[in-house]
């Protein structure tokens, strides 16, 4: 059973959907939420393939705490194409202190379950997860 000092318990669905994201690149992005009724991290959106920037960034509540993996498709400056999976912890100021809270004690218990994350980003505003703030991280 979960406790605050462990953080969340992660439902399997999650780790499931990141593999796929990672190592079939079913999915563009995942968005993730603390359920916490039975105090379980869950697979809240899954994007697909073909979605953009926007419209993950669009799938982030604005007054909620959320989790998300983004799949980021990039050219180096050496003209390379690569990909990089960046972990998201997104707490907006105008969400719940509490919610802040279940979230931030409960970030590195999940964030250790989805093993091939590069980069991690934490944001409270969404100018803090721009599309260039993002590809600024990547490079």
């Amino acid at each position: 059973m979960a406790n605050s000092s462990s953080g969340m318990a992660v439902h399997d669905e999650c780790k499931l959907k990141f593999f796929e994201l990672k190592a079939k690149r079913n999915y563009r992005f995942i968005v993730f939420k603390i359920e916490e009724k039975i105090q379980q991290v869950i697979v809240e959106k899954l994007g697909n393939p073909d979605e953009t920037y926007d419209d993950f960034t669009a799938s982030m509540p604005e007054n909620e705490c959320r989790y998300a993996v983004y799949d980021l498709d990039f050219t180096t400056n050496e003209n390379c194409q690569k990909s990089k999976i960046f972990f998201i912890a997104w707490a907006p100021d105008t969400s719940r202190v509490r919610s802040k809270m279940l979230y931030a004690s409960s970030k590195d218990r999940f964030r250790r379950e989805l093993d091939g994350v590069q980069v991690e980003l934490q944001a409270t505003d969404p100018s803090e997860m721009s599309f260039d703030i993002i590809k600024g991280r990547a490079l």
